[in-house]
């Protein structure tokens, strides 16, 4: 109808017209059944374009809102919004967080299409499903070479090696009361050593801490960057770093590697269901899985474990042998245990945290 033709009907038919031409337009391709899913995430900020990206094409009419934070925030965030959820679905953060919101039932149970093809240990095993995992994020040291000579360091083999006195002042780590590569690297600890020796150990380490960062990236970065001799973080960043022309060396302690996986879930409450089911159908995709992997992608941060089997994109420089150096680790005494271990954590190593 053109607006010559509308400008000849009376007035109410006008009003008419002008709604069911709205209508039509509102029914087409461009404006079809759009549902934006607000998603809380802990994933890196480079990588949020491009999961956006990939995620929407495959999903039309679905559209992602992030919010983003370290790990330790949107845990808190998520725990503090409870009564009144303001997210539709948790996609990339530690599995460990999603099982303490998971036993105060606020996942929404949810098999995704797809999810038994991936490796037993990325499946909650119950049926239907509360969460699936995406990808594997260990804890290293992140070397800086060129730093460590200037100062006469030796590269550390061991978590021990870390308390060396020569050491004082020149390592900078997460806080786990915001970061989860903090949280997974201070559980391993209390895992591997128990937990007597386990606080002995950080006592000591706490000499040598410069500063507890908001991040699991930063402490790699800023020995990256020269600013300290070594920073433990994860993995992939490490990685990346290195690849970006960082004189550092990533090292994976030979006593093994805390680590945590990134998993998926829907929050209980969501008022955009279907769309949440189709977003987490995908995430447990090959597609999916092989955006986590770095298959294809632009040169940003990839995880070399991932959760679909057969997927064995290892970034350039990435320590060998990662996989087998996972320790033995209980997600679900972390969880538990959480709120205990940060409340010690606090208790003894705040004063060193950079202010937020």
């Amino acid at each position: 109808m053109t607006q010559g033709s509308m400008a000849r009907l009376p007035g109410r038919l006008v009003v008419w017209a002008l709604l069911l031409f709205l209508a039509a337009g509102l029914a087409g391709p461009a404006g079809a059944q759009v549902t934006r899913l607000t998603v809380y995430t802990a994933l890196e900020n480079d990588q949020l374009g491009y999961y956006k990206a990939q995620a929407e094409a495959a999903n039309p009419g679905v559209v992602i809102d992030w919010v983003r934070d370290s790990t330790g925030v949107i845990t808190a965030r998520i725990l503090a919004e409870r009564e009144n959820p303001r997210a539709d679905v948790i996609w990339g953060l530690a599995v460990s967080s999603l099982l303490l919101f998971d036993d105060m039932n606020m996942l929404q149970p949810y098999t995704p299409r797809g999810a038994e093809q991936l490796k037993a240990q990325f499946r909650d095993s119950r049926s239907p499903m509360h969460w699936t995992g995406m990808d594997a994020f260990l804890s290293v040291i992140c070397y800086n070479t060129a730093e460590a000579r200037a100062k006469g360091l030796r590269a550390p083999f061991t978590w021990q090696d870390l308390l060396n006195p020569a050491y004082k002042g020149r390592i900078v780590m997460p806080n786990p009361s915001s970061s989860g590569t903090g949280y997974l690297t201070i559980a391993a600890w209390l895992q591997i050593m128990g937990e007597e020796k386990g606080w002995a150990f950080m006592d000591k380490l706490h000499e040598n801490i410069a500063q507890y960062l908001h991040s699991g990236s930063a402490p790699c970065v800023r020995a990256a960057q020269g600013e300290f001799a070594m920073g433990i973080g994860f993995d992939a960043r490490g990685a990346l770093l290195k690849l970006q022309g960082a004189p550092i060396e990533v090292i994976i302690p030979k006593e093994g590697a805390g680590w945590d996986m990134e998993a998926t879930a829907i929050v209980r409450g969501t008022r955009n269901l279907a769309a949440a089911q189709r977003l987490a159908d995908w995430s447990v995709s090959r597609q999916a899985n092989e955006m986590y992997n770095g298959v294809g992608g632009p040169a940003r941060t990839s995880y070399a474990i991932v959760a679909f089997p057969g997927l064995t994109n290892v970034p350039p420089y990435y320590p060998p042998n990662a996989e087998k150096a996972m320790v033995k680790n209980d997600l679900s005494w972390m969880a538990k245990n959480r709120d205990r271990i940060l409340r010690e954590w606090t208790r003894r190593y705040d004063a060193k945290s950079a202010p937020r």
